[in-house]
């Protein structure tokens, strides 16, 4: 059984940064495309960043420029590093396993799914 957990999450000041971890448990995660998505209360689930098996990293356009996607294959473990972060209120932060080894934006692309990480941003 696959497990994803996050931690790293909390509470910054906008223009602040925060690293959010995710370990994966009960699969060696190396060979798959690994991602995170974010959702704020009310809104659907959006895509964040993925990175492929090869280190390969795609953003969203919101993103970018400000968040890095990283993986360290030896801890089973994907990180994102988000810097200069905005004003705008609370979002979970999930971390999500590519069924491929090729990563998607599409939430369907992914199988398994952490329980997700707080992130608040005060102005």
């Amino acid at each position: 059984q696959v497990q994803l957990v996050e931690s790293g999450g909390g509470l910054v000041q906008a223009g602040g940064s925060l690293r959010l971890s995710c370990a994966a448990s009960g699969r060696t995660v190396s060979s798959y495309a690994m991602g995170w998505f974010r959702q704020a209360p009310g809104k659907e689930r959006e895509f964040v960043a993925f990175i492929t098996w090869t280190g390969n990293t795609n953003y969203a356009d919101s993103v970018k420029g400000r968040f890095t996607i990283s993986r360290d294959n030896a801890k089973n473990t994907v990180y994102l590093q988000m810097n200069s972060l905005e004003p705008g209120g609370a979002a979970v932060y999930y971390c999500s396993l590519g069924a491929t080894s090729w990563g998607t934006s599409r939430r369907q692309g992914y199988n398994y799914w952490g329980q997700g990480t707080q992130v608040t941003v005060s102005s």
